[in-house]
């Protein structure tokens, strides 16, 4: 075989290579142009958070209990393959904070020696939250089941705090608890930053049905980014950062539907 043989197989190799490159970017162009949406839902929705914050020095907690509840909006832009392209906000009251968890030197709980019971202490902390969410979803959108991710920034404006305690501050076992220097700054330090703002996930599960709407259950996961607290060299807490754990029922109903007979 000839050197110009060999040339004019490489240049039919070629062509025919580029020619499937372009069909394939085509074929790809094409099927990447989304299915349009242009939907509208609202409602509320409801739910319970265990919540803790993120001290350094480290403070021993528990979960804290509180409640969620607010008002939710979504849009429904976009159905890439089979994915469902939706943005979502809320405006919700939350109760988050923490609970110490009081213990001696030897991990046992610490007894108060006027009560005789062990010490307890919580400090609930309420917002105003605004959790702005991407979110994709996967399976029926009219009526049926819909699996859905979704994550963002979310914004909380400091409202309120209560303190609640079975002892009298004066009378506190201070002898035998750990960190009990980093318990009195904790307990009485009043909350320094109004704002906060974190990132927020979460995943759930959806039903809908063209008549009655659309209702979720969502296991949701919050992540403060800024500190409760002052943290520069002359405060006590380098760190204080809020997190919780949210579990959430919602329910919307549609305001504005698109119409295509396709969607499912």
């Amino acid at each position: 075989m000839t050197v110009n043989n060999i040339f004019r197989l490489n240049i039919r190799g070629f062509r025919k290579l580029l020619f499937l490159l372009m069909l394939f970017g085509t074929i790809t162009s094409k099927a990447q142009i989304g299915d349009h949406r242009s939907e509208l839902s609202i409602g509320i929705n409801g739910g319970y958070v265990m919540s803790n914050v993120g001290f350094k020095p480290e403070i021993p907690q528990l979960m804290n209990g509180g409640i969620t509840g607010g008002l939710t909006v979504r849009y429904t832009c976009e159905k890439y393959f089979n994915s469902i392209c939706a943005l979502v906000g809320e405006v919700n009251y939350t109760q988050m904070g923490w609970k110490e968890d009081i213990l001696t030197i030897d991990d046992g709980p610490v007894i108060n020696k006027y009560t005789g019971e062990p010490e307890e202490f919580k400090r609930q902390l309420t917002y105003i939250q605004i959790p702005m969410f991407a979110r994709l979803g996967w399976g029926r959108e009219r009526k049926g089941f819909q699996f859905f991710f979704q994550v963002g920034p979310q914004f909380g404006l400091f409202l309120n705090d209560k303190i609640t305690s079975n002892f009298d501050y004066e009378q506190r076992n201070i002898s035998d608890r750990i960190g009990a220097q980093r318990a009195a700054v904790q307990d009485t330090l009043a909350i320094k930053n109004k704002f906060d703002y974190g990132i927020v996930g979460g995943i759930g599960i959806e039903y809908s049905h063209p008549k009655v709407g659309h209702f979720m259950l969502e296991g949701r996961y919050y992540y403060g980014l800024g500190d409760i607290y002052g943290n520069s060299k002359q405060d006590y807490f380098g760190r204080s950062n809020n997190s919780g754990i949210m579990i959430k029922l919602s329910y919307l109903f549609d305001v504005m539907k698109t119409n295509n007979s396709k969607i499912k």
